[in-house]
Order: C-alpha cells, then sequence, then structure tokens
C-alpha cells in the first residue's frame, strides 16, 4: 500500500476556512515573506528520548503499542523498561557508541517500536529501510549509511543477509521473532530486551544538536541520500504539533487514550515521526499492522476503535469505495489525517458519507527533509483545497525561476525555513548547498502557490520523482539500474499517468549497436533488481534521448513527444 510522504507527509491539498486561528494581522511581511499565523513555541533543548518520556509518569499503565492481528501490547512503562534494557545491551554487548548507526529493515510491531527507542536511547542514529526492497537496493542503503548493526525479523532475514554479501559488510544481525523461535546466526532481540543495569546509558552524550534519524530520501532529483534531521529537528517538530490550531489529537487522561493505526510504515519519516515518535510523547495508543490488507486493516479500525486515523490516498479511496468497508468500521474515528499525495475532492467526500457528521478531515504537508511537518489545516475545516496554514516557528517564501520572491497567489516554487529544517544530506555538501541557501531556506521542489490569509495550495511538483500510490520512486535510480543491462547504451525514465497506481515508471531505452530491443526481457531485469512499486509499466526504444548541451537527460521534452 502506500507509504507516506516520501518526501514526507505529503502535498496535501484543502481550502481551509480561518475560523479558530489565533493569526497575526497579516501574515505577508513587506518583503513577501509569509509568517506563521500561529505564535512561536519555544523549543525545548532535550532530546528525542527525553521528550517521549516528559511525561512517562501520567500514563505508565496506559497500552503504548499494540499489535492488531494478534493483540501483543506493551505498556508505556514496559516500553521504557524494554527500551532501556535494550540500549543498554547495545552498548555492552555490541559495543554501539554515541553517533553510531543501527539500520532496521522490517514491517511495523510493537517490538519495532522498543527498537526505535532503544536505539535512540543507546544514543545511536537510526536509519530505516523499506522491508519489501531487493538485496540490490538494500546494499546502496548499507554502503551509504555504513551501520555498525542492521535489525530485521523473520521475514527479511534472507534479504539482509544477502544485502550484507552485495555490500561486503560482516556486521551482526538482530532478528525480532514473535515467539520464542531462533533463526540461526542472527542475535534475539528478545535476550537483547531482558533485565540488564542501566548504569552503562549514563555514558550516553547526546545533544539537541545531534543527529538522531537518517532516513533516506531522493530529495527533488537524483539517487536517495541521507537526510540527516537531529534531536532539535524531532523534538521541534513534535512541539510545533502541540499547538492548538495544529493539534490532531485528543489530550490522554484517565478516561481517555487516543487509539491510532499504524499501517503507514515506520520506515518512513510520517510513520516514525507523526505516528509513533510524536504520539508516544502524548501518551496515545499506537496499534500496529505489518501491512495494508482490506479485512485485517478494516477489522482494526473496529475492533481497536481507532479513534484517530492516519491515511494516505490510496486509504482514503478505499475506505470510500471498498464494498466491505461501512460505516461501522469507521464508527470510532474522530480525526481522519491525509498527506503524502493530492487527494480528490470526490474521494474524500465519499469517505466522509461512511464517518460520522463530526469527523474532522484534515491534510498536512511536508518533505522528509522538515521532520516532516510543515503546514496543516485546522481541525473543524470544511473546505479541501489547501494544504493549510505554515505550523509554528515557520515561514514559506514563493519565488519565481529568477529566486525572486512573488506575492499572494502567484505561482512558483515554495521555499521553507525553520527550526524543523534538517542538518543537511549527510556526507554530500553539494546536494545540501542546492537545496539550503545561506539564510536557511530550503528548496521544496514543489509549486505552490500562497492566500493572502497565508493558507498554502500546492499546484503541482517541480522535481522529477515518480509517485506509485504515494511512493516514490527516482528515476535516477531505474536508469542506473536499466544502463547494467548488456544491451542498454542509455537510458531515460519518466512517470506515465496510471488508473489504479496514480503514476507508473516508463522507460526510454537507447540500445547499443547490433543489438535488439526486448521490451518483456528489459522489464524483466529491472523486476529482479528492484521493488515490485518500481517496477516498469512500459519500454520505449529510441535512436537518441533528448538532451542540453551540458548532457542533462531532458524529461521535459520526452513527455511532450512520447507521453
Amino acid at each position: 500500500m502506500a507509504s507516506a510522504l516520501s518526501r514526507t507527509a505529503r502535498r496535501l491539498i484543502s481550502r481551509q476556512n480561518l475560523s479558530g486561528l489565533s493569526r497575526n494581522q497579516s501574515v505577508w511581511t513587506s518583503d513577501n515573506i509569509v509568517k506563521s499565523p500561529y505564535k512561536d513555541v519555544e523549543i525545548p533543548n532535550r532530546t528525542v528520548v527525553e521528550h517521549v518520556w516528559e511525561n512517562l509518569e501520567r500514563w505508565p499503565d496506559k497500552v503504548a503499542t499494540i499489535c492488531g492481528l494478534t493483540n501483543r501490547s506493551y505498556t508505556y512503562h514496559q516500553l521504557y523498561k524494554y527500551s532501556r534494557n535494550f540500549a543498554s545491551q547495545l552498548r555492552t554487548k555490541l559495543g554501539i557508541r554515541d553517533g553510531d548507526v543501527i539500520c532496521t529493515m522490517m514491517p511495523n510491531s510493537p517490538e519495532y517500536v522498543i527498537a526505535i527507542v532503544g536505539i535512540l536511547t543507546a544514543g545511536a542514529e537510526l536509519t530505516t529501510v523499506n522491508p519489501i526492497y531487493t538485496p540490490h537496493e538494500v546494499q546502496r542503503q548499507l554502503l551509504l549509511s555504513k551501520p555498525k548493526i542492521i535489525i530485521g525479523n523473520i521475514d527479511t532475514v534472507a534479504v539482509i543477509r544477502e544485502s550484507l554479501k552485495l555490500a561486503k559488510m560482516n556486521i551482526p544481525v538482530i532478528c525480532i521473532t514473535e515467539n520464542d523461535s531462533f533463526v540461526p546466526n542472527t542475535i534475539s532481540f528478545k535476550e537483547l530486551t531482558t533485565d540488564v543495569d542501566h548504569n552503562v546509558l549514563n555514558d550516553v552524550k547526546k545533544t539537541a544538536d545531534d543527529v538522531a534519524i537518517l532516513p533516506y530520501s531522493s530529495g527533488t532529483t537524483g539517487l536517495p541520500k541521507g537526510v540527516e534531521l537531529t534531536q532539535r529537528n524531532i523534538v521541534t517538530n513534535c512541539v510545533q504539533a502541540d499547538v492548538e490550531g495544529v493539534k490532531q489529537y485528543r489530550d490522554t487522561t484517565a478516561s481517555f487514550q487516543d487509539a491510532i493505526i499504524a499501517v503507514l510504515p515506520f520506515y518512513h519519516i510520517y510513520g516514525l515521526g507523526i505516528i509513533t515518535l510524536h504520539k508516544l510523547s502524548i501518551g496515545a495508543k499506537i496499534v500496529t499492522l505489518p501491512k495494508f490488507q482490506p479485512n485485517t486493516f478494516l477489522s482494526t479500525l473496529k475492533n481497536h476503535k481507532i479513534s484517530l486515523l492516519y491515511v494516505v490516498p490510496p486509504i482514503v479511496l478505499f475506505l470510500g469505495s471498498h464494498q466491505e468497508s461501512k460505516k461501522e468500521h469507521l464508527a470510532y474515528v474522530e480525526r481522519a489525517v491525509s498527506g503524502a499525495a493530492p487527494l480528490p475532492k470526490l474521494d474524500i467526500d465519499r469517505f466522509m458519507d461512511k464517518c460520522k457528521p463530526d469527523v474532522n478531515f484534515i491534510h498536512l504537508y511536508g518533505l522528509t527533509e522538515t521532520s516532516p511537518l510543515v503546514s496543516t489545516t485546522a481541525p473543524g475545516s470544511t473546505n479541501y483545497m489547501t494544504a493549510g496554514f505554515a505550523i509554528p516557528n515557520t515561514e514559506l517564501r514563493i519565488v519565481d525561476s529568477e529566486m525572486r520572491n512573488l506575492g499572494p497567489n502567484e505561482v512558483g516554487e515554495l521555499l521553507i525555513r525553520g527550526p524543523q529544517v534538517m542538518n543537511g544530506y549527510r556526507d554530500n555538501p553539494e546536494a545540501t548547498r542546492n537545496v539550503i541557501d545561506e539564510q536557511g531556506w530550503f528548496r521544496s521542489g514543489d509549486l505552490a502557490s500562497i492566500d493572502e490569509h497565508g493558507a498554502v495550495t500546492i499546484s503541482d511538483r517541480l522535481k522529477e520523482l515518480i509517485k506509485v500510490k504515494g511512493l516514490q520512486v527516482p528515476p535516477a535510480e531505474l536508469e542506473s539500474v536499466l544502463k547494467e543491462h548488456p544491451s542498454v547504451l542509455d537510458a531515460g525514465v519518466l512517470g506515465i499517468p496510471d488508473e489504479r497506481t496514480g503514476e507508473a515508471p516508463k522507460a526510454f531505452i537507447v540500445l547499443k549497436d547490433g543489438h535488439k530491443g526486448d521490451e518483456e526481457d528489459i522489464k524483466s531485469f529491472v523486476a529482479t533488481r528492484v521493488a515490485k512499486f518500481k517496477r516498469l509499466k512500459d519500454v520505449v526504444f529510441l535512436d537518441s534521448l533528448p538532451k542540453n548541451p551540458s548532457g542533462k537527460l531532458l524529461r521535459r521534452v520526452l513527455r511532450e513527444k512520447y507521453t
């Protein structure tokens, strides 16, 4: 199903009414910078783990995370205990030190939540991998991120081993299992969460300026790059999300706890930041599902009384249109929050027809590089054509191709500045300079406009990424794979419209002299090297590809001539 936000909780569009906002007189400055309509918040000088546990004493016995399929669960007290046990074992038995990278590759589960918090508690940086990636894709990220340990489950261990061989890396593999089964040549996660002395954690010396999470994003172009999100970036985004008007949850009390379905993957910043780390900090119950399956998804909504529903467009479409989706499944939903891609109003209306009359539908916009949240519509809005307003401490600009500021309702590239903007791309200063200027403005790669009240409308994207069910497919990655084929001289890839997936990759191939084109052979070659959602839909053979004088592929010309 869809990930969210591949440049995170991405581009959702809603025309928001402005009631309930404590707005400044004008959000536009004289030089056409747009300020957040919300008052700035104070950013605490603390780590992510300190922030997650700040109010632990208010809900120690409430469920922190539970499996929607098996009902395996952990209270907040247990999560605190087991994550600290795991962190202590990582430092004592496996030699983890501050700043080391630990990689995770597995579907969502309650134990994954323990691992996430434990990794950060140990002072390590967390990098995450899509569990459906092929060994070829995984080994690339391993080489880039250089982890000291990789954590998987019984379904991903085989791919992990193969990827380590390809990368010529020999690092420990920790395996999470749901029972007492043991996977040979791995370290048992369960054994690493048993009781142990926690004094070793006194040696952890992380600060708010240190990197906490290292997700990989393709940015606006090119191959994946490691996004350095600091402790302060993540804590900032959590605090920004707690402000009235931005806030999407109800407070946890003795008699109430929001239940959140976590089917959007933890390997992505939407699932990791918004659904997991932030919701742990406010005492919500996270109900995990390893993947989207219609029957189990619907039964989990009903059986676990999901009150706060985080979705992406394909799930909204499913809930609104699928014959098995009934009002009873959405009976407990109070707020539905959508991100990752544009969503037609008709799909929202169909979904809302199956909800209670007072359900709030909220759009949010963000990117991996912004930790991820940038803007959101306020609860109570009934118009769905904007991405809402900049969250506190956040400034926006709309610029033309010469980087000149534009005014209200003019369309240009959206630039973002705020304390949630990433530190930069790991070991890639040139890529960082290309997207963050000296004044701290981050180039989103999205075409947008901002009205006189500060409401953002995303109109298109400048970036080259192909979006397949909300998942990002970098053309450069597929082009690199295609050029490994013995018959391919050159290749270009674009996204073409697809009724089922939104977009699908289409390849344009230039063959080597004397070689014949075989469309099915090309498709099969790519299919063995990439995840299913990245597979080619169509292949066209050309004599040459259009390029500019510097050799850059002119995708616009390809699109105009052949799609």
